[in-house]
């Protein structure tokens, strides 16, 4: 409903506001090992996901991503796999963060690979949400300070950001109440059925081109 030149600011600083909300509140619950070593692989994947932007179809992406997630999370879930990582493994970190950097360069979508890490990982949900945020948050902060530069972040979209805080708040809230009551395998679940919405999406998105 705006221009692309507003909407993608807006949504990386409510993304940093986020992050910023769950860290300061949550900053006891995060593995700031785990955070550190998905950042660090994220930087060598992004380039890669850049060229792939450029030379690949983005429906080849957005269909190998989501056919993949379906097949995971349908074998999670009919309970054939109960492999876990008791530890942070340096090699699943790598590969996890490496591919996150790849999705974030070639659609926006480095989510998904950290979502398996931390399922892998078997975190609690308030493990989970306090990590990931600390991931997003300096990601989140430099492209910010990017689109400050660039001269994107203009006076419509910070006006439009105080409005949305409106909600914003509020709705940190009540996720943050609804995250303090999940846990063990219903969290899981949650997690999986999280994972194929995004696939259906993805296939969505492919379909109309």
């Amino acid at each position: 409903m705006i221009p692309v030149q507003q909407a993608a600011p807006l949504a990386v600083l409510l993304s940093t506001t986020i992050a910023a909300f769950v860290v300061a509140q949550d900053w006891r619950k995060i593995h700031f090992r785990s955070a550190a070593g998905l950042l660090l692989a994220t930087a060598f994947g992004t380039p890669v996901g850049l060229l792939l932007l450029r030379f690949t179809p983005p429906n080849a992406i957005r269909i190998a991503l989501a056919v993949f997630l379906l097949f995971y999370c349908l074998f999670s879930l009919l309970g054939r796999s109960s492999w876990q990582l008791p530890h942070d493994s340096w090699r699943w970190m790598a590969t996890c963060g490496f591919f996150a950097g790849v999705l974030g360069g070639a659609c926006g979508m480095n989510g998904p690979p950290l979502v398996i890490y931390g399922s892998l990982r078997r975190w609690s949900a308030q493990h989970f949400r306090a990590t990931l945020q600390a991931y997003f948050l300096p990601a989140s902060l430099m492209v910010a300070l990017g689109y400050r530069a660039s001269g994107l972040w203009t006076a419509s979209v910070t006006h439009s950001y105080l409005l949305s805080l409106m909600v914003l708040l509020p709705a940190l809230l009540l996720g943050r109440f609804i995250n303090s009551r999940l846990h063990g395998d219903r969290f899981q679940r949650v997690l999986y059925f999280g994972l194929i919405a995004v696939a259906l999406l993805l296939f969505s998105e492919s379909l109309r081109g």
